[in-house]
């Protein structure tokens, strides 16, 4: 593994055994970037639903599943990180995050947009509720669609970064990730989106607050650019990434509660699910 640069960190990596979520276990690109931004444990976690059992008529669930998991931990082994692996039953989403409380990790990864198993849906509407309800950073990790060896679609998971700010202390929140983020990262996009709701008059210049942002990238080695665009939040920030092309859109949520489908569904959880390459969502703290 690549030195880690600030160490200790560690990462969930849900997987529902599929040849999609394999290919993301298998990125030497992609383990990689998360050995530059200081994981050096990662737990492989895969769930079992309530209503599929070993037994089920051509299943041979229990066998691959084993024989998966072997190979899964070969792999990031030899990438140099420490691994444990998980077997749970449940809802994916619920367990996985189940697991990433109860193990302390700083990411959960998971893939999406690849096909999936009947026994086990991970990839696809799993992200989209781990995003509604993650109590920890999320990068959604965007694999090919339709065909029969997907590939992960942005190898380098953070080097081309976009992030979105409403300046809000969400958007802050996820801002500080550069701390870590920085190396992996070489370049940096910061994109805020007017909306025609927003009461701007009056308000601190949101040029001068991107430069503000500019300025404290800056101390951290990394050089940016801002862009300021108007509109409908999600759709103008989906099109700032296909003008960029970044390899991770990276913004803050508004966490778990009641009222979450209403107050992340807006943005955060339209750019998860229509994104063409990964996404990076970073929720308030646990203890939020």
């Amino acid at each position: 593994m690549t030195g880690s640069a600030t160490g200790g960190k560690s990462a969930v990596i849900a997987t529902d055994l599929s040849t999609a979520s394999e290919s993301m276990i298998e990125s030497e690109t992609g383990l990689n970037c998360l050995g530059r931004i200081g994981v050096e444990r990662i737990h492989i976690v895969t769930v079992v639903p309530s209503n599929v059992h070993s037994g089920m008529p051509g299943m041979g669930f229990e066998k691959r599943r084993k024989k998966a998991l072997r190979r899964y931990r070969s792999i990031v082994e030899d990438a140099g990180f420490d691994v444990e692996t998980h077997v749970v039953r449940g809802t994916p989403h619920r367990r996985i995050n189940g697991i990433a409380g109860s193990v302390g990790a700083d990411l959960v990864l998971v893939g999406s947009r690849g096909k999936s198993p009947l026994e086990n849906r991970v990839i696809g509407s799993t992200a989209r509720n781990l995003a509604r309800t993650t109590v920890v950073p999320l990068l959604v990790d965007r694999i090919e669609r339709g065909v029969d060896e997907p590939e992960t679609i942005r190898r380098h998971l953070f080097k081309r970064t976009l992030f979105a700010t409403d300046f809000s202390e969400n958007a802050e929140r996820a801002f500080q990730s550069f701390e870590y983020l920085r190396h992996a990262t070489k370049e940096v996009t910061l994109v805020h989106v007017e909306s025609p709701k927003d009461d701007t008059s009056g308000g601190p210049d949101p040029e001068e607050r991107l430069d503000e942002l500019v300025d404290r990238l800056d101390e951290w080695g990394l050089d940016a650019r801002t862009e300021i665009r108007r509109g409908d939040p999600a759709n103008e920030i989906l099109a700032a990434e296909a003008d960029h092309d970044p390899s991770t859109l990276l913004l803050g949520s508004r966490g778990r509660s009641r009222l979450r489908r209403l107050l992340l569904g807006s943005v955060s959880e339209e750019v998860v699910a229509r994104a063409a390459g990964n996404v990076f969502l970073v929720p308030p703290p646990r203890s939020a």
